[in-house]
This record gives C-alpha cells, sequence and structure tokens, in this order.
C-alpha cells in the first residue's frame, strides 16, 4: 500500500503538477542581463567591452528552489533550448511549465553574446549530430522530415566570434552563478567542458545534466584513458589532465549525462563515430569518480527505451520523454523542491 501511494504521489508530481500541456504558463518574472566579460583600453583610452555571457531569464509563479541555468554546444546558442526546429516547445518551456526558473545563455563570443576581437568560420552539422548521412535520414531518427523543421534546424547554427576559450566561457557562467546563487547547471555538446571548469570556479553548481559532452573531460594526472588522449574537430583532446584535487572537484554534486542513439561501432564515419568514444570515455571518468565516492551516472538513452535520438535530445520527437527522464532524477535527488 505504501509503494502505491509512493508511485502515485511521483506520477502526481511529475504531470500532475505544472503539466506542459492544457495549463496557462505563469511568468512572474522575466528579464535579461550581460554578466561576466572583460573591458579593453586602447592606445588612446577609448574601452572596449567584450566576452560577455548574454543572459535570458524566466521565473514561473511559485518557482522551484533552483533554477536550471543551460548552456548550448558548438556552433550553437540558447536557441537550443527553445522551440524546437518543427515548431513544438523546447526545454525552456517544458520546465518553466514543471516549476523551474529557466536561465539561457549565450556563451561569450556566441550569439546575443557576439562581441570579440576575432573571427572563425561554420561547420556543416547534419552528419556530425546524426540526423543521418546526409541528404538520408537515420530509419528512426526522432527528427520531424519536414523541409521547413530542416531549414529551421540548419538556421540555429551560429559562427563563433573569436577563437574557443574555455576559460574565458566559464568565467562568464561563472560570474552568472555567482549573480543568481545556486542552481542547476544543464549543458550540451560543447557546453560539457564548459560545465567541467566553470564548477571549478563557483560554489554555486548545485548539479550538472550534461547531454552528449565532448571534449576537455578531467582525468587525474597520468591517468587519462585512450579515448581521451584523441583529438576533437576543435583541435582539443577529448581528455585532459588535472591534478587529483581538482578530479576529486567533481564528486561534490551529482552529475548525469546522456547521449543519444545511432551511435556506430566502426569509424568508417569518424563524425559519428566520436560520439561512440565519448560515451566510452564518460563511462569510464564516471567509474573513476564513483569509485571515490562520487555519484555520477552515464545514461545510453536506448538502454533506457528511448531510441531514434540525435544530438540533440532536447528538441527531437520526444523531447517530452527525454524531460520526464530529467525530472525524475532530480526527483531522486531531491533537485526539485
Amino acid at each position: 500500500m505504501k509503494k502505491q501511494i509512493f508511485y502515485m504521489t511521483f506520477i502526481a508530481l511529475l504531470s500532475g503538477c505544472n503539466c506542459y500541456k492544457g495549463n496557462i504558463l505563469q511568468i512572474e518574472e522575466q528579464g535579461s542581463f550581460a554578466v561576466g566579460g572583460t573591458v579593453l583600453t586602447d592606445s588612446l583610452g577609448h574601452k572596449y567591452h567584450g566576452d560577455h555571457a548574454y543572459v535570458f531569464y524566466q521565473k514561473p509563479v511559485d518557482a522551484r528552489k533552483y533554477p536550471l541555468v543551460f548552456a548550448h554546444g558548438v556552433g550553437q546558442f540558447s536557441k537550443t533550448w527553445e522551440t524546437t526546429p518543427d515548431g513544438r516547445e523546447g526545454f525552456q518551456n517544458i520546465f518553466l511549465r514543471k516549476g523551474f526558473s529557466t536561465y539561457l545563455v549565450d556563451q561569450p563570443r556566441r550569439g546575443n553574446a557576439g562581441r570579440s576581437t576575432e573571427a572563425v568560420t561554420l561547420e556543416e552539422w547534419f552528419n556530425r549530430f546524426r540526423v543521418g548521412i546526409y541528404p538520408d535520414y537515420f530509419e528512426g531518427v526522432q527528427f520531424s522530415r519536414d523541409r521547413e523543421a530542416l531549414n529551421q534546424y540548419f538556421r540555429q547554427m551560429t559562427p563563433t566570434i573569436g577563437p574557443l576559450d574555455f576559460d574565458v566561457y566559464s568565467d562568464a557562467y561563472a560570474a552568472l552563478f555567482d549573480k543568481i546563487g545556486p542552481a542547476i547547471f544543464v549543458t550540451h555538446s560543447q557546453g560539457g567542458p564548459v560545465g567541467w571548469f566553470t564548477l571549478l570556479k563557483t560554489k554555486n553548481i548545485k548539479a550538472i545534466v550534461a547531454y552528449e559532452p565532448g571534449g576537455s573531460v578531467p582525468f587525474p594526472t597520468g591517468q587519462v584513458p585512450e579515448e581521451g588522449k584523441v583529438l576533437t574537430r576543435s583541435k582539443k583532446t577529448e581528455g585532459i589532465e588535472v591534478p587529483m584535487a581538482v578530479f576529486k572537484r567533481y564528486m561534490e554534486i551529482p552529475i548525469i549525462i546522456y547521449y543519444g542513439d545511432n551511435l556506430p561501432e566502426t569509424d568508417e564515419h569518424p563524425e559519428l563515430y566520436e560520439w561512440t568514444r565519448r560515451l566510452h570515455l564518460m563511462r569510464k571518468w564516471a567509474e573513476m569518480l564513483n569509485k571515490l565516492g562520487g555519484d555520477v551516472t552515464v545514461i545510453h538513452l536506448p538502454d533506457v527505451g528511448l531510441h531514434g535520438n540525435t544530438h540533440f535530445p532536447m528538441s527531437d520527437l520526444n523531447n517530452v520523454e527525454v524531460a520526464d527522464l530529467l525530472s525524475k532524477w532530480l526527483y531522486e535527488k531531491q533537485l526539485d523542491r
């Protein structure tokens, strides 16, 4: 009987309160601001402000204790978390309806935070983000076949204005956490290493949720696995060495990591296989931390019954189910109070 009551209560928490359909979304406060960054002064005394992050936030009525801070990945900006390419609600609205305040960030040198002094180039994304092998879609992929959805998908890509610099990015995110207080950090792709770097610079990260992180995974000196010694497409190694004292910082909070579907077993398509390698690497990272007393979980979505997910689970056709998985974990970790 007690078990029945528990499960009924849990279902109510997931679906009854803050349901994502059929209710009016009530926002108590919203706004935007720049945070972090530097000020340069030239020889004539002229000042130039740059390398800050841009933040748009919303707080629903009766918000839960811990906000969600969303970090985008490579080639992206905060649009990653907004309306999906085929027009459905993204994680921004889904979690607002679940009662969480949301902070959507454009990291330095990207999107609305594109003030820098140098420039780089765009890349191709259809294959790399596992929609398919262009122009063919993967069978069962959780991505709309509508031409306009693909058009919208490509238009949410944006260049980085300036060189890749995780220290610059994490400085801005740390300034955000210091400004807003304790919150949950939700990262995606290249936002993964931003999360690992930011954790070392602020005490206000209560948990990290990483969707398909890639690159600069911290391992103790001399213990980087072979998968971590491979260079990424950004010319950075998948793993980096840190002192054991720094590595143990990742034991201080709960961390969960998700990877989607269509991860090949061979490197026939290197741009796809890099995600398979990253899944293996993150499993080794989690195992190493958990042996020391950490709390790291790695989920391959097909293993829990979700199939066809691309590199963007938060905007795939089954993103509501993906969000429910996260809601369940937040509940289990008592982070949704």
